[in-house]
């Protein structure tokens, strides 16, 4: 019989080393029983949060492991009889029975020996040996949900189900046996209603789980290849890093129009400018200086090549990154705002970069009036992001004018009017990124 010398619940907290060392110490009955301990080996993201919840809302990447915590969480509750007529919601019949039941994750695949239910393909259930049972639903088809009575649901991809408000209104007027009906929804994050009201929500405990944090069980070429093309964009920080994100209807720039001009890899510029929107003062409570990279192409369109923004940076300390991407991308020119600090601005750059011609600029309009040409370039598909840059891409989806501009955007301004709006041509001059 398996009698551990170490407390499983303190183990299993370890990181995974401790407990992927403390598991070759055993023998191979033992290692056998505790494979099929579900706390040992989840990670934290895949556990039901502590707390007084009744819906608890698993946000998470692509392959983060997200079915198997919804599996794991269903069998407890019917194994410790707390649930003995269970809701399963998914988009579909089939994704049901395919994913959630029978898939590699789902919920005969993870049973314990002696504990496996079976499914009754004519009535729709999944039946377990103490006779709990769980009944298949669509979301596509929410009256079917009006009438039966459940005391637990999980709910799989709530946010691609078709008729989500309707079908998770029947389903909350089932959830009425026992003394605490409790549901679980794994998701995918997308920015519809019901996900972010269920978010809003005081009774709903969050997690995320990210798809690198499952990296161990997922092939090396899925997770190579998806990072490289993915990271850090929009569909990247929704499908992997279990992020909502949303735009903001008042905001002048959509992350559709970012996205739809994103590229990747090389390109030829004519001219290339740094712009630098430096804090008015340094120390932990400055704003931060905005330092972004533009290049001009052959072909009249401006391409975003980095992003060097940087918080609670000393004067001497921002003089040096910006002169650090003007050297890495053999700039033309540096673009400075001055409204803060003047004169100062170019003296603190010049000390680092006597060489370099610098350009110093003043905002004599309102940040609309700079942002708003700017914005209609993007609209025009004259602009290009060369990769992701996510914290300048939200700060450009989520400001609206009339607001403190944020700084990497008002950098970003300054070069795309230097470049494009007002900017000199300069001598063409190619070079490779």
């Amino acid at each position: 019989m398996f009698t551990p010398s170490f407390n499983l619940d303190s183990l299993a907290i370890s990181p995974l080393w401790i407990r992927s060392d403390f598991a070759r110490t055993l023998a191979k009955q033992e290692t056998w029983i505790l494979n099929s301990l579900w706390r040992f080996w989840a990670r934290e993201d895949q556990l039901a949060p502590d707390g007084d919840w009744t819906t608890w809302l698993m946000l998470g990447g692509r392959g983060a492991g997200k079915t198997r915590a919804g599996a794991e969480w269903v069998t407890e509750e019917v194994r410790r009889r707390r649930a003995g007529r269970i809701a399963l919601v998914g988009e579909t019949l089939s994704d049901v029975r395919e994913v959630m039941i029978d898939g590699p994750s789902g919920l005969r695949a993870v049973a314990k020996p002696g504990m496996r239910p079976r499914y009754e393909v004519s009535r729709k259930r999944l039946l377990w040996p103490n006779g709990a049972v769980a009944y298949v639903f669509s979301a596509g088809e929410p009256e079917s949900l009006r009438g039966p009575q459940f005391d637990a649901a999980w709910g799989d991809e709530l946010a691609k189900w078709r008729h989500a408000e309707a079908a998770w209104d029947m389903l909350q007027f089932g959830l009425r046996l026992g003394a605490r009906p409790l549901q679980v929804m794994t998701t995918t994050p997308r920015p519809v209603p019901l996900v972010k009201r269920l978010i809003a929500d005081p009774s709903t405990a969050v997690t995320r789980a990210t798809t690198a944090a499952n990296g161990i069980n997922l092939a090396d070429g899925f997770l190579r290849n998806v990072m490289a093309r993915y990271a850090g964009t929009r569909l990247g920080r929704q499908e992997l890093d279990a992020e909502l994100i949303e735009d903001n209807p008042d905001a002048l720039w959509t992350r559709e129009t970012i996205e739809r001009s994103r590229l990747r890899g090389a390109r030829d510029f004519i001219r290339v400018v740094v712009a630098v929107d430096p804090p008015a003062s340094s120390g932990a409570g400055a704003d931060e200086c905005g330092i972004v990279c533009v290049g001009l192409g052959p072909d009249g369109r401006a391409y975003v090549i980095d992003d060097r923004s940087m918080g609670r940076l000393s004067p001497l300390a921002w003089a040096k990154r910006v002169a650090g991407c003007f050297r890495a991308h053999e700039a033309d020119r540096i673009v400075a705002e001055a409204n803060n600090g003047g004169e100062m601005v170019a003296q603190v750059m010049r000390q680092e970069m006597p060489e370099a011609p610098i350009r110093l600029v003043h905002a004599t309009r309102g940040k609309r009036l700079r942002a708003e040409p700017v914005a209609a370039l993007y609209e025009r598909g004259l602009v290009h992001h060369v990769g992701a840059f996510a914290k300048l891409e939200d700060q450009m989806c989520d400001w609206t004018p009339g607001a403190k501009s944020p700084d990497r955007l008002d950098a970003l301004v300054w070069a795309l009017t230097e470049l494009m709006l007002s900017g000199e041509a300069g001598e063409p001059k190619l070079r490779r990124l």
